[in-house]
């Protein structure tokens, strides 16, 4: 399967470059509409025979959230029962299946269940992701590799923006089709999960997978595991969830990061930045700006797994989040002048990109990445799928309200009220990591747990 010469490390880092195309798809398809939805304004563009409404589009943006929610509950069981593997194959065939009703769509339902399906398929490949990546590290790389999954979404937001406002409709379907195709069948060659073959019982694999991944040395620790995990029922993992002291710590953690992370308004921005530039009065091409922004966003998502092994996750976390809410603030305060008729913000027309650019490298060099991966490393072995997905089915949940009532906010009370509600929500995400959150870096998996009981 692998070259012999390889390292442990570099093994990890190939197999973990397999599950980042799939984040590249995630990201590329939640970020979709920013440059599809002015094709459905024209019927020229548009695959449907007739105009949708500003509703019907922003539900065409905001579905694939609802779609997210039940994706990983569909998994839960077969994570632990056939495999983590089965899981991103499953994500893999959704995911083409969702592109193929969204390239075929003639009518507004098939369009809406291409996005949905796509959207299961986003919740199955981003909670497992997670599952599988921190199931796999070396502690010394299991920060860098969770974090990397950052810069492979904001990888996917880029290509988006460089590909789709320059074509029609349907190659922008196309694209992440192949895309998708070509990561399912990369799938067919990653190993599973030293914890999947402890859930099982199997040492043979166990050990076999502890080889390849050159991690022999944890050997007594994970058998330690084992044992410990043989002596609970595998049908309570959902009760264990919530009556473990450090799974219920650990639960209440992740869920009120992540949905301070998905209510920070980062997609809401993507899905309307047409609008967001417009209503700034921006003499730059929207599309343009966005490509700017993604260029930024992938530089804060490449400084973070640099850098997160030797500083820590709070620190950065702290500081992603305290400049975020900065710059929404005075985004806020940018678009109050512009709603009071202000002539101070007359010759500064190109501050709303700034602003924007300075968020998008905040979020991307901390709040929208490291909530994510304090997932994979927060649960004990046999609840982390479990764990996983109410943290991030509860805030896909929380995102999919905020986001779909930013277009009525802009509309109804001025885009100042939004701005600063997402920076009060930046500003808690700062605090709440200040005084809640547990540094991470360098502990081991069993390491954590016992320091969160």
């Amino acid at each position: 399967m692998f070259l012999p010469v390889l390292t442990g490390l570099q093994r990890q880092v190939i197999i973990s470059s397999c599950i980042y195309l799939g984040q590249v798809v995630c990201g590329y398809t939640l970020s979709w509409t920013g440059p599809v939805i002015p094709k459905l304004r024209s019927l020229d563009q548009s695959p449907l025979p007739y105009l949708l409404s500003e509703t019907q589009l922003s539900l065409v943006a905001t579905i694939a959230y609802l779609g997210a929610i039940p994706g990983p509950y569909i998994t839960v069981w077969l994570a632990n029962t056939k495999g983590r593997k089965p899981c991103f194959i499953c994500g893999g065939v959704l995911m083409a299946a969702g592109y193929i009703l969204m390239a075929s769509a003639n009518s507004l339902a098939v369009l809406y269940i291409g996005r949905f399906v796509a959207g299961v398929a986003c919740g199955i490949i981003g909670v497992m992701n997670l599952v599988y990546i921190g199931e796999i590290a070396s502690t010394k790389i299991r920060g860098t590799l969770l974090t990397a999954l950052g810069i492979s979404t904001t990888l996917g937001f880029i290509l988006l923006f460089c590909f789709g406002p320059y074509v029609s409709y349907h190659p922008t379907t196309y694209l992440p089709l192949g895309l998708s195709l070509i990561y399912t069948f990369c799938l067919l060659w990653i190993p599973e999960t030293p914890i999947f073959h402890i859930l099982k019982g199997n040492d043979k694999e166990l050990l076999r997978s502890l080889q390849l991944l050159d991690r022999l040395e944890e050997k007594d620790k994970l058998l330690e595991m084992k044992k410990e995990m043989s002596e609970t029922d595998s049908n309570q993992d959902w009760i264990e969830l919530f009556t473990i002291k450090s799974n219920r710590k650990a639960l209440s953690i992740v869920v009120v990061i992540n949905i301070l992370q998905h209510c920070s308004g980062v997609l809401a921005i993507v899905f309307f930045s047409a609008s967001i530039f417009k209503m700034a009065g921006s003499s730059i091409d929207s599309n343009i700006a966005m490509i700017i922004v993604g260029c930024f966003q992938l530089l804060g998502s490449t400084l973070t797994p640099l850098f997160v092994e030797r500083i820590g996750r709070r620190i950065i976390l702290t500081m992603s989040s305290a400049l975020c809410s900065l710059s929404m603030f005075v985004l806020g305060l940018y678009f109050f002048l512009d709603h009071i008729g202000s002539s101070a913000i007359d010759n500064v027309k190109w501050l709303p990109m700034l602003l924007l650019i300075l968020f998008y490298v905040g979020y991307d060099s901390g709040l929208g990445i490291i909530p994510n991966a304090i997932i994979g490393e927060m649960f004990t072995s046999n609840v982390r799928s479990k764990g996983s997905t109410v943290t991030m089915t509860t805030s896909w949940l929380f995102g999919f309200a905020v986001t779909t009532a930013f277009g009525a906010l802009l509309e109804a009370v001025g885009g100042h009220v939004a701005f600063w509600f997402f920076s009060a929500t930046c500003a808690g995400a700062a605090l709440f990591t200040i005084f809640f959150i547990p540094e991470t870096k360098g502990k081991t998996l069993l390491e954590i747990q016992r320091s969160l009981s």
